[in-house]
């Protein structure tokens, strides 16, 4: 390793070149950044902490959040450590302490908290067992894990069973024993649900029927309607969520006053629902002194919650109000620390629908007891926990296909592929090799016929017609840049199409005609939100707009009214997270990319509606199958109990 040091660039600004000794050297095999280096050596000052193994702990307790984990096992770190980069660093060779020596001289510091419940007040670190956390996320995850049970554990408000049973034999004609009637039962029978499903499996549709059951209750009761929020972790999907209830409530079986009350609610990000402040980036106007006026809160794509946001919004609900949470833990988690909704569902999306007392009291209600419901573990949550599995969006192959990602099953993955049924092809080649540039030609030749079925309506100004082809195909990709990225894509399909390029006066411009643009941040007073797509088409002979879909119409911007764009031929999976394409054209890295993993591969499948296109070679499928991101936290633990194994950085994705 000092050979190593030796070799390192002065001027490169990952290194942190005053560290001394280990953490200098973790440093420079690309473990810790110069971030969790200053930080430990800061937090080391402060205490008056002279041992360089408390150092390093703190560092790698500082690391863990910066890749998504709340917390780091001091005693499996050694092994499950990993870094970001294709040199190959053998981490083995590094100066690891001990595990039992190194958690007690941990212990001794007076940096440390000890345990769930010490004496010595709040100090910047805490250790459980061999589980170090820095004390913010440690206890954010108390509080979020408490407020959870106590949501669990209370009784809902006074529930009429003859209206809640013809509510649910209205909206759920011959499916009262549907998953969908019985999460929707439930929304209004406990504090706390959680609809849990795949893309296409009706979650959206069911939170219209939750509010429209929910105001059906205050009516008989002789109540005001429920104040009711709608909520999302991004604008784009807030904007979804709304568009989708508003859709709904169109067709449901309800009086005219429910129906409007649908129609009039509106989304909101989670920020704004909480109260953003300008001034701080983790503390809202609502919170536990100041409690949201909501009686019931729906959040949807509750996957890309992350702990410290979560924590924020179930101490800000009331004690008597609901909360909806909606989302697919199979999906990508938050960029941010922890896997909330997949720790929140546990072991129900391996079997568990819902638990036996939620069971008997819907059957006591409704007179429809589902029976065939695996029986749950000792967990108060498992009652509100509902899992949806009857897809309606898209054909039968992809939905074998993604069951069996879902799963990590390769095996069947490799069946489904290799043998492709209808809507499904595998094209098995790595995507970044120029060597196969001949295989990826129905791929480049679709992306093309695209681009030009969007110019051809963009020059006669339909924007509808022009949105509708953008959304028909798209390639998504793993990776921003390099040879398998967005913007080579990008590059080569603006090239195939450059005849069509030229601006209103035959000058090539940013602004051509045709151009698909992707917003890339947020525009609250344009209602434009990160990850919205749009057209640029002919508004008249002389100018262009941006075509934009909202609630059905379409919204036209002039271009200079545009903040942060960029050209949306192809995008990042992360980016595609939630919205759906008739084809999607996936194409993945070699094996050794870092970022490929088992939920990238599952939310990229899963964004076809019609026809997916794979482009991976097998040893990249078997990887991404092999690589589950598995975050360290310790809410799955406290919610399900000790007896459920907490989720470890089990695997290469995870260090």
């Amino acid at each position: 390793m000092s050979d190593l040091i030796a070799e390192t660039d002065s001027f490169d600004a990952r290194q942190a070149r005053v560290a001394p000794g280990r953490l200098r050297e973790f440093n420079t095999a690309g473990v810790l950044s110069a971030a969790d280096v200053h930080v430990a050596r800061r937090l080391a000052a402060l205490g008056d902490e002279q041992d360089e193994a408390v150092a390093l702990a703190a560092a790698l307790a500082v690391r863990g959040p910066r890749l998504g984990h709340v917390h780091v096992d001091l005693a499996t770190i050694h092994a499950t450590a990993a870094v970001d980069t294709d040199e190959g660093v053998d981490l083995s060779t590094l100066a690891w302490p001990s595990p039992e020596p190194w958690l007690r001289r941990v212990a001794a510091s007076g940096l440390v908290g000890i345990g769930e419940h010490d004496p010595a007040g709040s100090r910047p670190l805490r250790l459980v067992g061999s589980w170090l956390y820095l004390d913010r996320y440690w206890r954010e995850e108390r509080r979020v894990a408490d407020d959870l049970r106590a949501l669990s554990d209370a009784a809902a408000s006074a529930v009429d069973p003859g209206v809640l049973a013809d509510g649910l034999a209205r909206l759920f004609p011959g499916e009262v024993e549907s998953r969908q009637s019985l999460a929707a039962a439930s929304a209004v029978l406990r504090r706390l649900t959680v609809v849990a499903g795949g893309p296409g499996t009706g979650k959206t549709t069911t939170v219209a029927r939750i509010v429209a059951l929910l105001c059906e209750q205050a009516a008989a009761a002789g109540l005001p309607a429920p104040l009711v929020a709608l909520a999302a972790p991004t604008g784009k999907a807030a904007a979804r969520l709304e568009q989708a209830v508003h859709e709904e409530a169109a067709g449901l079986a309800v009086d005219e006053a429910v129906r409007a009350q649908l129609l009039a609610s509106g989304a909101s990000t989670l920020h704004r629902l909480l109260g953003w402040r300008p001034d701080s980036h983790s503390r809202f106007r609502h919170h536990r002194g100041r409690r949201l006026p909501h009686d019931v809160v729906v959040v949807d794509e509750t996957s890309m919650v992350s702990l410290s946001l979560m924590a924020r919004l179930v101490e800000a609900i009331r004690p008597d109000a609901r909360l909806v949470l909606v989302g697919d833990p199979g999906q990508l988690a938050s960029i941010e620390a922890g896997a909330v909704l997949g720790d929140i569902v546990g072991p129900a999306a391996d079997g568990l629908r819902m638990g036996a007392e939620g069971r008997k009291r819907l059957g006591e209600v409704t007179g429809h007891a589902p029976a065939t419901l695996d029986p749950p573990p000792a967990a108060a949550v498992a009652d509100g926990i509902v899992v949806l599995d009857r897809i309606h969006r898209f054909g039968g192959g992809i939905a074998r296909l993604a069951e069996a990602i879902r799963r990590g099953d390769g095996d069947a993955v490799l069946a489904v592929l290799s043998d492709p049924p209808e809507g499904v092809t595998w094209i098995p080649v790595d995507a970044g090799d120029p060597a196969v540039a001949e295989d990826l030609a129905p791929v480049r030749d679709r992306a093309v016929a695209a681009g030009r079925a969007i110019t051809a309506a963009a020059r006669i100004g339909d924007g509808r017609a022009a949105l509708e082809a953008l959304a028909a195909f798209r390639v998504l990709c793993a990776h921003r840049r390099g040879p398998h990225g967005v913007t080579t894509w990008t590059a080569t399909l603006e090239q195939r199409l450059g005849g069509s390029h030229a601006g209103v006066h035959g000058v090539m411009d940013p602004w051509y005609v045709g151009r698909p643009v992707l917003v890339t941040a947020n525009d609250h007073e344009l209602r434009l939100y990160n990850g919205d797509t749009g057209v640029v088409v002919q508004s008249d002979p002389d100018r262009v707009a941006v075509a934009f879909e909202r609630r059905g119409a379409i919204l036209e911007l002039m271009p200079s009214r545009l903040g942060a764009v960029d050209t949306a031929y192809a995008m990042t999976i992360h980016k595609g997270q939630g919205s759906q394409f008739d084809t999607a054209a996936v194409l993945l890295p070699g094996p050794a990319s870092r970022i490929l993993t088992r939920e990238l591969l599952y939310t990229a499948a899963t964004r076809a509606r019609r026809e997916l296109i794979l482009a991976a070679t097998e040893a990249s499928i078997q990887a991404a199958l092999a690589r589950p991101v598995a975050r360290a936290s310790g809410l799955r633990r406290r919610l399900w109990g000790d007896e459920l194994q907490v989720i470890h950085d089990a695997t290469s994705t995870s260090g």
